[in-house]
């Protein structure tokens, strides 16, 4: 687990931008299940995340078309809450940094780390635009 201190701006990166943290796994099955759209970012210290996922993630709300709901889990924090999404994820092993949509409570969406790491932010948001201008209203 990881010190609060630490974390915090990172969390606080992708919160000031209108994503809700969940800390707890019924709050992510309540907004997973409960919205039309949803964009789950696992957040992570890594420096793949810092650099390439929590941007390209940022520069993809700008987009005409967006997820009805902004979450946030945090790998090596919120440990039952990133469990819970991740159940909600399968059949794609677990990965984080890891951004997925979901449509209906349905994944339609999913980047893993393998496709984040070593990729520009802004290819990440183009391709997650790509997504919402698929699946989003």
């Amino acid at each position: 687990m990881y010190p609060p201190e630490l974390t915090a701006p990172m969390e606080a990166e992708l919160t000031s931008r209108g994503f809700e943290a969940l800390h707890t796994p019924e709050e992510v099955e309540k907004a997973i299940t409960e919205n039309d759209t949803v964009l789950v970012m696992v957040n992570s210290v890594c420096g793949c995340a810092a650099g390439n996922a929590r941007p390209g993630v940022l520069m993809s709300m700008d987009n005409e078309k967006t997820p009805t709901k902004m979450v946030t889990v945090f790998a090596g924090v919120d440990k039952a809450a990133t469990e819970k999404a991740r159940e909600f994820m399968y059949p794609y092993p677990p990965s984080s940094p890891s951004i997925a949509l979901f449509k209906d409570g349905k994944v339609v969406h999913m980047l893993e780390r393998h496709h984040i790491e070593g990729r520009m932010a802004e290819l990440i948001s183009e391709n997650l635009k790509m997504a919402y201008n698929a699946f989003c209203s």
